[in-house]
């Protein structure tokens, strides 16, 4: 009695728990295709991945006036098509490429700081701004639109390669 008992326990709860723990499978393994999978998230945030990126606005100033380079800051969003634009254009230029790898400290930023200096003009973007090894904001060093003075479109970028140029050389005070 007690065998026959067992059986049909172990019966009852088998009926109960496949049919439950196959439901389970299926959901989790139809969300997981639903996912979309997305790429590691890395400091560059596809702005050039072969570039050293430092995490902080306070970092960058650091390696800025230790190393004597000036801090190349890249104000954006992801979701923006502004953005995204001139990061495909600015990720695939070999030239911009190969200034920010040797001649720049390179910072993005998705969210605004608390340095007024970073926005002279207003808080938009796309918004590039460059800072001289002396931490001084270039704020002469600007685009080509007057109602946003620091935004560069993806057919900006010489002008953004000829400023990227113009950023190393110091300012006369600094000499």
């Amino acid at each position: 009695m007690l065998q026959n008992y067992n059986y049909s326990y172990y019966t009852t709860m088998l009926r109960f728990f496949v049919p439950v723990f196959l439901l389970l499978v299926a959901a989790t393994s139809s969300l997981a295709t639903a996912i979309k999978k997305r790429p590691p998230q890395t400091l560059s945030r596809g702005w050039g991945d072969d570039l050293t990126w430092v995490q902080t606005y306070e970092e960058g100033l650091y390696r800025a006036r230790k190393s004597n380079k000036p801090l190349m800051i890249i104000h954006h969003l992801h979701d923006c098509k502004y953005c995204q634009a001139l990061k495909d254009v600015f990720a695939g230029n070999e030239e911009i490429q190969m200034m920010a790898d040797k001649d720049f400290i390179m910072l993005n930023l998705m969210h605004e700081t608390v340095d007024k200096n970073l926005a002279p003009d207003g808080k938009y973007v796309p918004r590039i701004l460059f800072v001289d090894p002396s931490l001084t904001v270039r704020a002469d060093i600007v685009g080509k639109y007057s109602n946003r003075l620091y935004t560069y479109e993806p057919q900006d970028i010489q002008l953004l390669i000829q400023n990227m140029k113009r950023s190393k050389r110091l300012l006369p005070s600094e000499l």
